[in-house]
């Protein structure tokens, strides 16, 4: 059994390598949204972690989320494909959800294109549900995914 591999928080110098990853592993053919700018603000943004694992000092992935009053947005999640199925999407998750528990959220949220087959079972593996669905969400007219995981139990009403 390997180790997961370690997570860190971001430094400004990694925004330019973070946004090239997002328009190359997320936003490939559509408008690219999270240029060095955005995950800039994201990396100073008191309410917004953006967490990196590092292979030689080179970034091998990166999760970027907001935390909102009750709950926390997962916006960004990606992983070098030469280094997918090694661990590092499940530790930047679990970094992630146990930086949320200690924010005292109730429930993580994201968005997945629906067509993204592999991000709904990888999601789904790591005790996410699909909730609901945002009707032609991307620009290219495929429906996002929401999907949410409860980190602590419901409060009754």
């Amino acid at each position: 059994m390997t180790a997961d591999p370690p997570v860190e928080l971001a430094v400004p110098a990694d925004a330019a390598a973070i946004a090239a990853m997002s328009r190359d592993l997320i936003e490939t053919g559509l408008p690219w949204n999270w240029r060095e700018g955005r995950v800039l603000r994201a990396i100073r943004q008191p309410d917004t972690n953006v967490a990196v694992v590092r292979e030689d000092a080179r970034i091998v992935g990166f999760g970027i989320m907001e935390y909102r009053d009750e709950h926390a947005y997962l916006s960004l999640l990606a992983i070098d494909p030469a280094h997918r199925r090694r661990g590092a999407a499940r530790s930047l998750l679990r970094w992630l959800e146990a930086s949320a528990r200690v924010a005292g959220v109730e429930r993580i949220r994201l968005e997945a294109r629906r067509d993204n087959a592999p991000a709904r079972v990888f999601y789904n593996e790591q005790g996410f549900h699909e909730v609901g669905i945002t009707r032609d969400r991307y620009s290219d007219g495929i429906d996002g995914l929401v999907l949410e995981k409860w980190l602590r139990p419901r409060q009754s009403e």
